[in-house]
């Protein structure tokens, strides 16, 4: 879009924040850049530049405001939405593999050179991948220097710098002040969190409706993993270099987000995979635009817009949960990885709650003989055929991989079909046009909508709901009398 300039500056005068994190207006008189909805007078046209990215304007030398904060924006749907190797990579870059793995981590990942990666992000995102995880730094250092009393040296490397006298110097040149004065100018209007826990607000792009999204992951929560307290869906992960336990409440303008990590370093992992969870970075008036042409999808679209697909914050877990939720009740695949939890997973210590444990990862998982799971064979096999492949490598689901290889590999699983491979594409990898046809809720909610039931007939008509599939099934969903569509769950108040 931001090779556009004419729908580009038509957006900045009308200040519409629906466009924060489709581009940035860099200002050439001033070398400030600034999000599309700065409150700012807007610059004359013949002194804006467009660009994809903060990371390509801070790469070209421009600061950032510091009334709108632009860095703070909502990410660009365009990543999630995109398969190809762009998307894959920025989609890794923001889940902090730069900073763990290095750029020959990303390429590994990716399946291509240092150099094709390189190419390909300065020629459609302004920067290299280096320059894009500078800014995420500058971004968490931010985040930290506001948020927390911590002395700045802790902050420079839990923020990924490898110096101080880096960190002072990407600040100085990211926002035009020190440290120092970065922390003297916040103001503190966010609760305060747990001792040892810190709280951010998570921006995204309205219309939001929250319900039928956080009463889906209260649903089909895990007990000992998941809970819902004080109004706030509450659950365990496990991260990089440590564990953390979150805790996220909907409010009409931001999620609110408490974090207690062992580890600080894990922040910007852990923010990244939150909002992969909630589908934060979705931009919700193209789905509307696409989905209210259908008259069966009108009415339930115009009556809640902006809702989201119900993610994961680990991949692995997510594909576990869809076998042990084949041909089963909900309340049933709970049950089953309840007892997998308390079995298997990793105990924690929860001073807010009452969370217990992590969720296995996959190295234990591994060591697991499917046989002792109360499942029948047929299902026990497919459980252990799909663990070996994820542990091997045979079959990828990660955030970086294709959607459509990972779609080949799992249908090579026996007991794997059409059901797991799209539930898994659509909530494990977030394919915002993926279309499980065969599941059960989406052709009650089809049949509730004066849709066909018929799975042939319903595949015909969803091909005009393209690319957005994946968000029709969350209407067709909201068409159930289910406890998936229920925030605050009732049966926890």
């Amino acid at each position: 879009m931001y090779e556009d300039f004419d729908r580009c500056y038509r957006a900045v005068q009308s200040k519409d924040p629906r466009f924060d994190g489709w581009f940035v207006t860099a200002v050439l008189t001033t070398k400030i850049y600034c999000r599309p909805s700065c409150p700012a007078r807007p610059p004359y046209a013949r002194n804006v530049r467009f660009l994809p990215t903060a990371a390509a304007a801070q790469h070209a030398g421009f600061r950032a405001c510091k009334r709108c904060r632009p860095d703070a924006s909502p990410g660009s749907p365009e990543w999630n939405a995109r398969h190809d190797v762009v998307g894959r990579a920025m989609r890794l870059i923001a889940d902090g593999i730069v900073d763990r793995e290095g750029v020959n981590g990303l390429g590994r990942h990716l399946g291509y050179s240092t150099r094709q990666v390189e190419r390909h992000l300065v020629a459609e995102v302004g920067a290299g991948p280096l320059a894009l995880a500078r800014a995420q730094r500058a971004q968490t250092a931010r985040l930290l220097i506001e948020v927390t009393s911590l002395p700045f040296t802790e902050v420079a490397f839990a923020s990924g710098f490898s110096s101080v006298r880096q960190f002072n110097d990407t600040v100085r040149s990211v926002f035009d002040t020190t440290p120092t004065g970065l922390r003297a100018r916040t103001r503190r209007s966010v609760p305060e969190p747990l001792p040892g826990a810190l709280v951010f607000r998570l921006p995204f792009r309205t219309p939001f409706s929250p319900e039928s999204l956080f009463g889906h992951l209260m649903a089909t929560a895990i007990p000992g993993c998941e809970e819902y307290r004080d109004g706030t869906y509450r659950r365990s992960l496990g991260l990089p270099a440590g564990n953390s336990i979150v805790a996220l409440r909907p409010t009409p303008e931001h999620v609110l987000c408490q974090l207690a990590l062992d580890d600080i370093r894990d922040l910007p992992t852990a923010i990244a995979r939150c909002r992969r969870l909630l589908d934060l970075d979705s931009d919700p008036e193209a789905v509307m635009l696409s989905l209210i042409e259908d008259p069966a999808l009108s009415a339930s679209v115009g009556k809640a817009p902006g809702r989201r697909i119900p993610g994961t914050v680990d991949e692995v877990e997510l594909g576990v949960r869809i076998v042990l939720g084949q041909q089963v009740s909900t309340s049933a695949a709970r049950t089953h990885a309840a007892r997998l939890v308390a079995r298997h997973g990793t105990p924690i210590s929860d001073s807010g709650g009452g969370l217990t444990h992590l969720f296995p990862g996959i190295d234990r998982l591994a060591s697991i003989d499917p046989s002792s799971f109360a499942l029948p064979k047929a299902r026990q096999r497919c459980l252990g055929a799909l663990i070996s492949a994820l542990a091997s490598g045979t079959v990828r689901i990660g955030v970086g991989d294709d959607w459509e290889r990972a779609r080949s590999q799992l249908r090579t699983i026996p007991g794997i079909g059409s059901w797991s491979s799209e539930m898994i594409a659509m909530r494990a990898m977030g394919d915002p046009d993926s279309f499980p046809s065969t599941d059960m809720g989406v052709r009650k909610g089809a049949a509730g909508v004066g849709l066909p039931d018929s799975i042939a007939e319903l595949d015909r008509r969803a091909i005009g709901w393209r690319p957005w599939r994946a968000y029709a099934v969350q209407y067709l969903w909201a068409a159930l009398d289910h406890p998936i569509n229920e925030w605050p769950p009732a049966e926890q108040l």
